[in-house]
């Protein structure tokens, strides 16, 4: 059985919330060796998480198109119209 870091509970505002403190404080400089690694590992962490969130998110996203005079659902493909 695998259990969920606290962070992967967070809803996405909070982990992008808490991923921008990490990077204010790695920026600053004024942080010792040590925790700047800590801090770097969680932010790498944080980063993940909040990818794999958007990335869930995105494959609910669904658009309504007109197809032959009635809406129909189809999944949002964000390729879709590049060139």
């Amino acid at each position: 059985m695998t259990e969920k870091h606290p962070a992967q509970q967070l809803p996405f505002e909070e982990a992008m919330k808490k991923l921008e403190e990490v990077v204010e404080r790695l920026e600053s400089g004024d942080v010792p060796l040590e925790e700047s690694i800590r801090l770097f590992e969680e932010g790498m962490r944080l980063s993940r998480i909040c990818g794999e969130k958007l990335d869930r998110m995105e494959q609910q996203v669904e658009m309504l198109v007109r197809e032959n005079g009635d809406w129909v659902k189809k999944p949002f493909d964000p390729q879709e119209g590049r060139d």
